[in-house]
């Protein structure tokens, strides 16, 4: 008896704990909930491939826009006088800039010939006036025009963010940094107003910025606005991520002028050592030095020691130079 009431209990218990397997196994073990989840999963599948096809779409829109504008700077690699001109802040045409070349050409030409100076060395100095000086000038005043624009670049973009969080449209937002700016940043947006008061989309007129003034941060500011013109998006914000970026850039330069500022002084002081001491040896013994223009072996050392010297100082200039 008691043999077979054990064996009945435990029939009866493992009964009891397989109905209670099956029922409860399920709600204890999550798979009721894994199975709610796929099946919630399964239901937002169409929407989710509907968001990736937009944003697959956007991310193609934006990848045109930037091989256009990519394929544009190529285009204009090149610069023109006319642009190069331009770019200098100089109202000038391209012909009164060839005359007053060719004026400063002229004069040192004369000056050394009616000095007494020989014929090789009037054509050399009338070659670096009318080619070489004139062309520095023009890229000493795009450079100082280009730093001009770059200190106020940041100020003006976030001017444009207020104005745009403020509910002004972007073409007013342009209009008032236009008025308000310093130059050179007034001339170029109100270039640009112009440039889209004749019918060119704002986008293109903005993308055209970068070839009146060539440098990164007009390009950058040119794709967004083109970006945002064709796909949309939140423009505040872009341009708000602009400013930071430009802001950050100006500090990289600075901390990498103030890096290189030794180097620097490192290579004037020898580039400029030669000539100086050439000076002193000709103010104190100018027979001793004299054979170095007046023999025509000292003239071909002295040729030979220019190119050596103009070589070095082009090598140091661009090992001190850092572009990012």
């Amino acid at each position: 008896m008691n043999l077979q009431t054990l064996a009945l209990a435990f029939m009866a218990a493992t009964a009891v704990g397989g109905i209670a397997w099956v029922f409860l196994y399920p709600a204890l073990s999550g798979e009721a909930k894994a199975e709610k989840r796929r099946a919630a999963f399964a239901r937002t599948t169409p929407a989710v491939r509907q968001v990736d096809r937009a944003q697959r779409s956007r991310r193609e829109q934006i990848e045109g826009s930037l091989r256009e504008i990519e394929q544009r700077s190529k285009r204009n690699s090149k610069v023109a006088l006319s642009s190069q001109i331009a770019q200098a802040g100089l109202s000038w045409s391209k012909e009164k800039f060839l005359i007053i070349s060719g004026i400063f050409a002229a004069v040192c030409f004369v000056v050394p010939m009616f000095l007494g100076a020989g014929p090789i060395a009037a054509v050399g100095l009338a070659f670096a006036a009318g080619f070489g000086l004139p062309r520095w000038l023009l890229g000493f005043l795009k450079k100082r025009r280009e730093k001009a624009f770059l200190r106020a670049l940041p100020d003006a973009v976030d001017v444009i963010v207020r104005g745009i969080k403020a509910g002004m449209p972007l073409f007013e937002s342009l209009k008032v940094v236009a008025a308000d700016s310093p130059e050179p940043l007034k001339s170029e947006f109100a270039a640009i107003i112009e440039t889209q008061a004749i019918g060119m989309p704002l986008g293109d007129a903005c993308s055209r910025l970068y070839e009146r003034m060539p440098v990164p941060e007009a390009n950058f500011f040119g794709i967004v606005i083109a970006i945002q013109q064709k796909s949309g998006g939140n423009l505040s914000e872009a341009l708000g991520n602009l400013s930071k970026v430009l802001r950050d850039r100006k500090k990289m330069a600075e901390k990498i002028q103030a890096m290189s500022m030794e180097a620097k002084a490192s290579a004037a002081i020898i580039g400029s050592l030669p000539p100086v001491v050439m000076l002193l040896v000709y103010l104190s013994t100018p027979d001793y030095i004299s054979l170095l223009w007046t023999h025509p072996t000292g003239r071909l050392m002295l040729a030979g020691c220019v190119i050596w010297m103009s070589t070095g100082i082009y090598v140091m200039k661009k090992m001190i130079n850092f572009d990012f």
